[in-house]
């Protein structure tokens, strides 16, 4: 599939800032809610535990239906998908604004979350098959990092936004900011996104069972992560999420190697390069998960931030990951995806060394540097990994892989939040035991405490930044035949 009329460099751009717009909204999306939580708790009267859900049922739906969607772009095409999801996301937004206050309170605040998350999905599903599709492979490394860009400007001004519009208009504010970016998005994305003609039915339909098994099994392993702690690990309710989990997955990847054509074709992960390229990916946002959940309470509870001064050192990081997928950009046709995400691994590890070099009088400015360099590790990494997953796979299958992509970007956070956290609460309570450290002990050696048990959970950061390494060197830059003509150009061009 070819942008009409051959390449054109306006319609690339406007093609990639149609994209851009759709991580930006769903990263925006997903910092700017939160902030708003503790407002939305005493609007409607809520415990932190119920409020949650304004934010649990948005990533059961969303992490659910990813892959069912990517597989739905393959037949009937991105664009359809892509302007339905962007349609679906506004309108959820604006739901989500008003109806609260005109039937059922709270209830209607998380209906209109779940068909927001709805339209999230099918945005996140076909953003990287597009690249995919309709990028040349002389743009798609700058195609990646300017998607990166706009992904870390969302996830960097969306508490800052959402404070301001929450304190000085209303929480609902922070859902309506939504629905003008949506119709910019809506309107662009028609005039430049390629249509695609339908692909012929195979026979065999949309795999039914597949969907509905993957839809159980990942939301239920997303709710068992998100309440475990909320609710007890060996609550009844956990425990038999949990097994829903296991029962449902194990079913769906038996589903998958039996049916014609399945929702996610589990047969591509026998290709060693697409399944370390994969895992790679995965342990990237696994690894940051604990770093970008915990680090916050060290700030707050160590050394005593507000948490607006907390949130502004935060965002260290995501200016790093701008700056560095800028750099990747550029980077990416000259070194290719091996060698670009083994120098990544660099700044990634020392940042994650860094985090377990914490104490009580840990210098601000040292913990700025160490977010600057994992959020540079991180924008390097990510921008290579995505292509090369994306061009490991026939160009007929981009929308499924597309969606996998998506889905390791974000399951990865609620289970590495639950893992970080459990270390957290072990390495605190193991060196509380074993100096005989009680509540009656002077504030000073408590902090201390404290600290040291953040220093064992961001250990297991720097374990996986390792294990990262070990599988960039392990990774090739092979590509599929369907790229082959792309990157003969690219060959030629020098680069």
């Amino acid at each position: 599939m070819e942008i009409p009329n051959g390449p054109n460099v306006k319609g690339y751009t406007l093609l990639i800032l149609s994209i851009s717009l759709a991580t930006f909204m769903s990263s925006l999306d997903g910092t700017i809610v939160n902030i708003a939580l503790p407002a939305i708790s005493e609007s409607f009267n809520l415990s932190t535990t119920t409020v949650s859900w304004v934010t649990t049922s948005y990533l059961l739906v969303m992490v659910g239906c990813v892959l069912v969607f990517g597989k739905i772009s393959d037949t009937i095409g991105y664009k359809k998908i892509f302007l339905a999801g962007f349609a679906i996301f506004t309108l959820g937004s604006f739901f989500c604004g008003v109806l609260p206050e005109l039937i059922l309170g709270f209830p209607s605040l998380v209906a209109s979350r779940v068909f927001q998350a709805i339209g999230a999905a099918m945005l996140l599903s076909v953003a990287a098959a597009m690249i995919a599709a309709y990028i040349p492979l002389t743009l798609k490394g700058k195609a990646m990092s300017i998607i990166m860009l706009f992904a870390a400007l969302g996830t960097a001004i969306g508490p800052t936004i959402g404070g301001i519009l929450t304190q000085y208009l209303s929480w609902h504010w922070i859902f309506f900011i939504n629905v003008p970016v949506g119709i910019v998005a809506i309107l662009l994305g028609a005039k430049v996104i390629p249509a695609s003609q339908p692909k012929p039915a195979t026979g065999t339909g949309l795999d039914k069972a597949g969907a509905a098994l993957v839809f159980v099994g990942l939301a239920s392993l997303v709710f068992t992560v998100a309440e475990g702690e909320a609710l007890h690990w060996t609550s009844p309710v956990i425990l038999g999420a949990a097994a829903l989990a296991i029962v449902a997955l194990g079913l769906f990847v038996r589903q998958e190697l039996v049916h014609a054509d399945p929702l996610l074709d589990l047969r591509l992960f026998k290709s060693r390069n697409f399944f370390l390229a994969n895992l790679l990916l995965f342990l990237v946002f696994f690894s940051f998960s604990g770093i970008s959940y915990l680090l916050p309470f060290y700030l707050e509870y160590v050394h005593s931030y507000s948490t607006s001064n907390a949130g502004l050192i935060m965002t260290a990081l995501s200016f790093a990951m701008m700056v560095a997928g800028l750099i990747a950009g550029a980077a990416y046709n000259r070194l290719g995806s091996r060698r670009l995400c083994i120098i990544a691994c660099v700044p990634l590890i020392c940042g994650y060394f860094m985090m377990t070099k914490l104490f009580v009088h840990t210098a601000t400015g040292f913990v700025v540097i160490a977010l600057a360099l994992i959020g540079f590790g991180l924008g390097l990494i990510v921008t290579p990994a995505t292509t090369l997953i994306m061009m490991s796979v026939a160009k007929a299958k981009a929308g499924m892989i597309s969606s996998l992509t998506s889905l390791e970007r974000t399951a990865p956070m609620p289970i590495g939040i639950a893992i970080f956290n459990l270390i957290l609460i072990v390495g605190i309570t193991g060196i509380a035991n074993r100096y005989a450290v009680t509540y009656s002990s002077p504030a000073d050696i408590k902090m201390e405490v404290l600290s040291a048990g953040f220093d064992i959970a961001f250990l297991l950061s720097l374990v996986l930044g390792f294990a990262l390494l070990i599988i960039s060197f392990a990774l090739k830059d092979e590509i599929h035949p369907d790229y082959a003509e792309d990157a003969n150009a690219l060959h030629r061009n020098g680069n």
